[in-house]
């Protein structure tokens, strides 16, 4: 007798999506980064940059924050390998509700606002830890709601912090050298427009490939 299958149909159109919540278990860190800077954190030391209306429709910042923190807590600095993940990973999904950013946007929103986000990252770890939870890279994530307010006017400075915030500062520090060196590295190596994994024409199209295969 024929053993069955549960059903792969690659080619079912989906009426109704699923929610990005979704998309990963109730407990994965990935709720709670995209909550935190949604629902939590006072963003308007970014927000505040933006006060022309002009072009395209930007990407929201806050969930270019959720990126980049969520990103950098799962040991993926380069902008290149963020792209990637977010048209790949169902965790980086989950936390962009489904946008793609493109390497050199992602690049370019942390150097624009490398102080506020450092100053932002700290206030994460710090509530993070305070909450019991050691770091966002190696712990499992109850869902606890945090309150924060990590604006630039709150923001602690170096010579008022403690030796616990000191070490996160540090932390985050790394987390936006390793970005800056992986980013400086790929482009000398790959060109300042190419994000290196660009497949040829007749990838795109299914008549092609299977023409060419």
């Amino acid at each position: 007798m024929m053993k069955s299958f549960r059903p792969w149909k690659v080619d079912e159109v989906w009426l109704l999506p699923p929610s990005v919540h979704e998309f990963v278990p109730e407990g994965h860190p990935a709720h709670l980064v995209r909550d935190i800077v949604a629902e939590e954190l006072d963003l308007s030391a970014i927000l505040s940059t933006y006060d022309e209306l002009r072009g395209y429709p930007l990407y929201h910042p806050g969930m270019m924050v959720a990126l980049l923190l969520y990103a950098y807590s799962r040991g993926v600095y380069s902008s290149r390998r963020i792209a990637r993940a977010c048209e790949e990973r169902l965790d980086f999904q989950a936390v962009t509700a489904l946008n793609r950013p493109d390497f050199r946007t992602i690049s370019e929103f942390r150097r624009r606002h490398l102080a506020a986000l450092a100053a932002l990252f700290v206030q994460v770890l710090a509530l993070c830890r305070r909450a019991g939870l050691v770091g966002l890279n190696h712990v499992a994530v109850d869902g606890t709601k945090l309150r924060a307010n990590a604006s630039k006017h709150k923001a602690m400075s170096y010579g008022r912090m403690g030796p616990a915030e000191a070490e996160l500062a540090a932390e985050v520090a790394g987390w936006l050298a390793q970005a800056e060196g992986a980013d400086a590295a790929e482009d000398s190596a790959l060109g300042a427009d190419r994000r290196g994994d660009e497949m040829p024409a007749w990838m795109r199209d299914k008549q092609r490939r299977l023409e060419r295969i």
